[in-house]
């Protein structure tokens, strides 16, 4: 295995407690869309999560509809796009804390300057700086070294796609396989693991034993090299993939 240089950090419950409270403000819009379509169900915010959970809201409502029989124009797709960051990012600014544990790693990593870091999440730019910025992380990543699959493309896309992961590694200058990522999704360690990065699962987010134990098998699944379930895992981690 080539040395490993570099960090790629998922944002969403990797980094920033902030799946749980942008999904609450897409369930809102999600439950518009099926009214509007004349579809019965409605999700609340976890609902919408545990079926969406690591894809942008452009990937939810592409699920929406296919998994609800209904069509939006790209101009209604855009327009709910919009709509939805702006209600996420007020929600964010107000109420995200970062993950339990992760800001002495982040530190630890800043001062030893071992490896790059960068975050490349599925969510919009900015909503991701947002995120790193209420929770006081915007001082570990260089601004052009956070990047969103749904924004920092020439063509939107989301996770699973393991573009965004490919364009990072182009931006910043390395081989996936000088790369580790850090993901808590199975479309998120299905993106980086599909662009040839080894990649660190990350359970900690999960609530409850149980929980974290099926998304533990769900993400080895999926292809991740180890399986953490706290960051203060996250050195031994390291050390067990750059022993491969």
């Amino acid at each position: 295995m080539p040395k490993i240089t570099q960090l790629l950090f998922d944002c969403d419950n990797t980094l920033v407690l902030s799946e749980e409270l942008a999904f609450e403000a897409c369930a809102e819009l999600a439950n518009e869309m099926l009214e509007k379509h004349n579809v019965s169900d409605r999700y609340t915010g976890p609902g919408l999560m545990s079926t969406f959970v690591g894809q942008n809201f452009r990937g939810v409502v592409t699920g929406l509809q296919q998994k609800h029989g209904f069509k939006l124009s790209d101009e209604e797709v855009n327009a709910y796009v919009d709509r939805e960051l702006g209600k996420v990012i007020e929600t964010l600014l107000a109420k995200a804390e970062p993950c339990v544990g992760v800001m002495p790693v982040l530190e630890q990593l800043d001062k030893s300057k071992k490896y790059g870091m960068a975050v490349v999440s599925s969510s919009a730019l900015s909503r991701v700086q947002a995120s790193v910025k209420k929770v006081g992380q915007e001082k570990f990543f260089p601004p052009d070294h956070i990047f969103s699959a749904a924004t920092s493309l020439p063509v939107p896309t989301t996770k699973p796609d393991p573009a965004i992961y490919l364009h990072a590694c182009k931006i910043i200058g390395k081989e996936p396989g000088e790369c580790v990522a850090v993901e808590d999704s199975k479309s998120g360690t299905l993106s980086a693991v599909r662009a040839g990065i080894p990649t660190i699962g990350y359970v900690g987010s999960y609530g409850g034993a149980i929980k974290q134990k099926e998304m533990a098998e769900v993400l080895k699944e999926a292809g991740v090299k180890v399986i953490m379930d706290d960051w203060s895992q996250f050195m031994d981690c390291m050390a067990q993939i750059e022993a491969m």
